[in-house]
């Protein structure tokens, strides 16, 4: 016979999201459980990322990645300064090479002012960093770097001091609903999880546990991107970012700052059927000439760093996809996180807010 356990609300994944969750939550629910099949939290998209706290600016107004991006910015910085926890408001010169490329910026610029974003200014690049060729810049204080395993780590401590329980190594293997209960199967385990709340943050399989539910209403495809590193310009101070791709694919090959200013580059965007984060170098041409347009770097002094898997709800050849966090109408309070990708580690605390906001 099963061990049945209740909760008033159980988080799925234990990534930035989910963590981010939980804290926010464990300030109302005192019986609170977060489940990660992984042996600790952020193991995949959380942990393989820029590290990057966006402003806001690539897209549309009215979606989800604007306003969340745009408030959790905000949230962001006032949570990192108030734990002590190590980042960098940097900014970021996003450049162009060419006439077409200005008129980029400038419809960017356009964009940044109606998204409420502020100290925006177009810019020389070389007065901010002399070593970049481009005709112009878009100036971006608002954006810096992060370091997101002290920040998970201060999630969880957080939301463990409030009392929830976080289980890993436990994987979700059926999820039935009786009497308006949730019931959460774990795998390899005589263990049943009652709960009225279910918050689907599991990343990468958001899609296949949605399925488990018997929602069948989205499909991830994923996207894997690559990083190399180099020591060559190691002074530089500033994030530097191309032209975004038209297609809203992915926002460029760009540069990637961490806290002791080592510098990377990445990452590029091609989709795959498998998780599987072994670098290879078959992709270094193009880092080569994508680098090249905005700074001088040669093929030697490019070394494979690491890679990365983005959750995408854009299959190949899709234009912008917004976020999907929805309390499912015909599954109440099953809420779903689906396509949480860039900039979902700038909104985790503003997701938090939302999600808190539309349980019933």
């Amino acid at each position: 016979m099963s061990d049945v356990f209740e909760f008033d609300a159980v988080v799925i994944g234990a990534g930035i999201v989910g963590l981010a969750i939980a804290h926010e939550l464990s300030k109302t629910y005192e019986n609170l459980l977060v489940v990660d099949k992984e042996r600790s939290f952020g193991q995949h998209v959380s942990s393989r990322n820029s590290e990057i706290i966006h402003s806001g600016i690539y897209y549309p107004k009215e979606t989800l990645k604007t306003k969340l991006c745009v408030e959790g910015n905000k949230l962001l910085y006032k949570f990192l300064e108030k734990y002590n926890i190590p980042h960098k408001k940097c900014g970021k010169l996003i450049v162009a090479t060419n006439e077409r490329e200005e008129q980029t910026l400038e419809q960017l610029y356009e964009r940044g002012i109606e998204n409420g974003i502020s100290e925006l200014s177009v810019v020389d690049a070389n007065t901010y960093e002399p070593h970049i060729k481009a005709t112009k810049a878009l100036y971006v204080p608002s954006t810096g770097i992060i370091d997101s395993h002290s920040t998970m780590a201060k999630l969880e401590q957080l939301s463990q001091e409030n009392g929830a329980i976080i289980l890993y190594n436990t994987k979700i293997s059926e999820i039935n609903k009786k009497n308006n209960i949730y019931e959460l199967t774990t795998k390899d385990s005589d263990v049943i999880i009652q709960t009225n709340i279910v918050i689907n943050s599991a990343g990468l399989w958001s899609d296949q546990v949605a399925k488990l539910a018997g929602i069948d209403d989205y499909k991830l495809h994923w996207c894997k991107g690559e990083y190399y590193k180099t020591s060559k310009h190691k002074k530089m101070n500033h994030l530097v970012y191309p032209t975004p791709d038209p297609e809203g694919k992915y926002l460029g090959i760009h540069t990637v700052l961490d806290l002791d200013g080592n510098l990377s580059f990445g990452p590029n965007a091609y989709y795959v059927d498998e998780i599987d984060y072994k670098m290879k170098e078959d992709n270094k041409v193009q880092f080569y000439k994508a680098i090249n347009r905005y700074l001088d770097i040669n093929w030697c002094d490019l070394r494979p760093a690491t890679t990365g898997i983005r959750p995408k709800l854009q299959a190949k050849g899709d234009l912008f996809k917004d976020f999907v966090i929805k309390n499912e109408p015909e599954h109440k309070n099953f809420i779903n996180l689906i396509g949480i990708e860039s900039p979902g580690l700038t909104c985790c605390l503003s997701i938090a807010k939302y999600v808190k906001e539309i349980i019933k």
